[in-house]
């Protein structure tokens, strides 16, 4: 799979706890964005944030929230990415996307090691 050296970086702000059909929404759309042969996919868990509602959801020890912040980010050609967000409306009900334009440096596997 290839991504073009200009690229879109689409980032999607969402907590841990929304789902998708039973299934926590970021693993629901990272597996969307396989299936749909987007270029890659990471999710980051936030230890601390707050969205719309000015609610703050941290993972302080003596605050332990189960709504931690989740971000997940998912590099392509403009053109994959766009046809991507009509898949994420239907999938999300809350939540905050952007987008911005990236340069791709650099996309390749890894080298296999010795044991591989």
């Amino acid at each position: 799979m290839n991504i073009p050296r200009d690229a879109v970086l689409l980032r999607i702000f969402i907590g841990e706890s929304d789902r998708w059909h039973h299934q926590p929404l970021y693993e629901a759309i990272v597996l969307k964005a396989r299936e749909m042969h987007l270029g890659g996919a990471t999710v980051l868990r936030g230890s601390m944030g707050f969205g719309k509602s000015s609610r703050l959801h941290t993972a302080k020890i003596l605050r332990l929230s189960m709504d931690l912040p989740i971000v997940i980010e998912i590099v392509d050609s403009e053109e994959k990415i766009q046809s991507f967000l009509p898949v994420l409306d239907s999938m999300m009900g809350g939540g905050l996307l952007t987008m911005e334009k990236v340069r791709v440096i650099q996309y390749r596997g890894a080298e296999p090691g010795p044991a591989d």
